[in-house]
């Protein structure tokens, strides 16, 4: 935890006397741009010893207090799009004091969350979906008759989404009151891409009818004649002068949504003036800021995108502190992209696609080596999907990459645009299991258990970097069809992860220990786990703590199934003849995963034998903390296995 010094205590003054927005309110407006300057300040001492997301924040300060100092918050709502912006939020809202333990276990959560605070108005650790939720609270105060305001505050990467011209085009249909903030800073978390990155750059006002428009609205609100069909005839009315005089067709006013900018999303007194004249204007209406994303911080403005979170560092230089070990594992994701270019030299028809993830997922190895045949299509998993498949229809075989907590937005068109056809797409689920910090919004805890009644679908997990590599290359082979490969977060567990490409195959697993009182079944690299649970079994550590009646030495199978669907029959008919006695272990959901699918597997087979299913728990969300930790808590970690192997038959865990 940062502990200021009391010369440090002093420079944050303003920021000090702040407890929640109606202290901020208390405050003059000249005194906004020094709790600017504090504010960011803290978020920059935190966040170097305590990581998390800075570079978004920092590029918000200045409309986070405006915002607050002009609505009624909570009772006036504000809804974030993502919640990567909204750590000022979280400090001038009731939580300064325990800043220090965003992220951690038992502290607060990584988003903002209406569990947490009132001052949250809905979940958001994906994107796209404030529109969508704000226009339903304005909607919502439209019926109630009520004087409440809602702003949604969306990026401009995650204008990209589809869900966010949905929420658009409704907005412009339905009666609300609705504010859209446009934070337009050029980023997602890599650059933004794609014709909406175009416009926006492209989009511009011109200053002279920008203020007279401004100064008219004004006027006529006013005067009460910017209601109703009179509104709509004046917008339209403003958006044919528009045209005329700046030369182009604002999508946003085309589609009936007065437009307002752009503005400088970093004067926090002129915002102030922005918010309070446009605050009680009636009908939807979109105002454009030009945001720097690690803005006030230099290091953030030269990197944003290592800066988006760039762990532990120095505040004062801007080094950050990287405990570079070569000895140690690659990560999963570079074992990812190495191999993907590696295929890719050799296979001219693959190509890489991944939705604004291409140096979270490690595409940037290919994308800088072959730039022509990988495609960032922005925040727009659902897109990324389809548009694979049309890839895959007509010869080429596309490596669609997607955190596995996001793929779920892109449920049915894996179903309907992909497995519907057989088509040849190669899914590769980053992320998958528990995540870590980012809680339960990013925990790729439904991927097994949502794909699997899916036809045509292979679904595979490797164990270690190896397998990942010999899982893309069979992936790759002809004739494969849909094809997922699911894979976790973080390090590996081979200091020499290169090997031979070599097929694996299909519905396939291997025997990594035979025993003869237990077998255990693992899926993906939750396996090795399993691998040191039985090696301490074997060695006979932990016997002192062991569960009473448990047997004194226990002899154990270790299965690593690589497959969930095709199931390994002929493993687990072996395994349903020898044993009574079976654990199933996978990071992934209980429900309808992996254990589920074996337990089954047996039913149906007639093999009267017991499994003990361990995953993530039944029927509520894991929160935030390391992966360790939360490992423990759902049961999945090594001291779980081992005691879930050595609990007596009949006996609860």
């Amino acid at each position: 935890m940062y502990l200021c010094t009391q010369m440090e205590e002093q420079k944050l003054g303003l920021l000090n006397s702040i407890d929640y927005p109606a202290d901020l309110r208390q405050l003059s407006i000249d005194q906004l741009p020094e709790v600017c300057k504090e504010l960011r300040e803290d978020i920059v001492k935190e966040l170097s010893v305590n990581p998390g997301h800075l570079a978004s924040s920092l590029g918000v300060v200045e409309l986070t207090v405006a915002l607050h100092y002009v609505y009624d918050t909570p009772e006036d709502r504000i809804v974030w799009d993502v919640g990567h912006q909204a750590y000022g939020h979280k400090i001038l809202t009731g939580r300064r004091k325990q800043f220090s333990t965003n992220r951690k276990l038992g502290g607060i959560r990584p988003f903002p969350s209406p569990q947490e605070s009132e001052y949250d108005t809905f979940a958001c650790g994906h994107a796209s979906n404030s529109i969508s939720a704000a226009l339903g609270m304005a909607v919502a105060a439209k019926q109630a008759d009520s004087s409440r305001k809602v702003v949604a505050v969306i990026g401009d990467g995650a204008m990209s989404g589809g869900l966010a011209f949905e929420g658009l085009n409704n907005a412009s249909s339905s009666p609300n009151d609705l504010l859209i903030i446009l934070n337009d800073n050029n980023m997602s978390i890599d650059r933004s891409v794609g014709g909406m990155k175009q416009y926006l750059l492209g989009l511009s006002t011109n200053e002279t009818y920008n203020a007279l428009r401004f100064k008219a609205a004004r006027w006529l609100h006013g005067r009460g004649m910017l209601e109703d069909d009179r509104r709509k005839g004046l917008i339209r009315l403003s958006n044919a002068l528009k045209s005329a005089i700046s030369h182009q067709q604002n999508v946003f006013e085309g589609m009936n949504i007065r437009y307002f900018g752009p503005f400088d999303g970093h004067n926090v007194k002129e915002l102030v003036r922005i918010l309070r004249q446009m605050r009680n204007m009636s009908g939807p209406k979109l105002l454009h800021l030009h945001t720097q994303k690690g803005h006030g911080y230099a290091p953030a403005e030269r990197d944003v995108t290592t800066w988006h979170a760039p762990g532990k560092f120095n505040p004062d230089t801007g080094e950050r502190i990287i405990n570079n070990d070569p000895s140690q594992p690659q990560k999963f994701q570079d074992v990812f992209g190495y191999t993907l270019l590696e295929l890719a030299e050799q296979n001219p028809l693959i190509v890489g696609v991944t939705p604004a993830m291409p140096t979270g997922c490690s595409m940037n190895i290919m994308m800088k080596a072959m730039p022509d045949r990988t495609f960032d299509v922005g925040i727009a998993e659902g897109h990324a999907v389809t548009f694979s498949g049309g890839m895959a229809k007509d010869g080429l075989i596309p490596f669609c990459n997607i955190y596995s907590a996001f793929a779920q937005r892109a449920y049915d068109h894996i179903i309907h645009d992909v497995a519907l056809h057989g088509m040849h797409v190669v899914f590769c689920l980053d992320r998958a299991g528990i995540v870590g910090e980012d809680g339960p919004t990013h925990h790729g805890a439904f991927d097994l258990a949502a794909l699997r009644p899916i036809p045509n679908l292979t679904i595979s997990a490797p164990m270690d970097e190896h397998e990942l590599r010999r899982l893309m290359y069979t992936a790759q082979l002809p004739d494969k069809g849909p094809f997922v490969i699911r894979y976790p977060r973080g390090g590996g567990v081979l200091k020499d992860w290169r090997c031979p490409l070599e097929e694996v195959k299909v519905g396939t697993g291997r025997k990594l220990h035979d025993g003869d009182d237990i077998a255990v079944l693992s899926i993906g690299a939750i396996g090795n786990e399993v691998e040191r649970a039985i090696e301490e079994i074997s060695k006979g550590v932990g016997r002192e703590t062991r569960c009473k009646n448990s047997p004194a030495d226990a002899s154990v199978a270790h299965y690593d199934m690589r497959f969930l669907k095709p199931l390994d029959e002929t493993i687990l008919h072996e395994v349903g003849r020898r044993f009574r006695r079976i654990v199933t272990v996978e990071n992934g959901v209980r429900n309808g995963g992996f254990g589920s699918a074996v337990l089954e597997w047996f039913n149906d087979h007639g093999y009267q034998v017991r499994v003990t299913r361990l995953g993530m728990p039944d029927d509520h969300f894991v929160e935030h903390g390391t992966v360790d930790e939360l490992q423990h808590l759902c049961g999945i970690d090594k001291e779980s296995i081992k005691q879930a192997i050595l609990t007596p038959e009949g006996k609860e865990i």
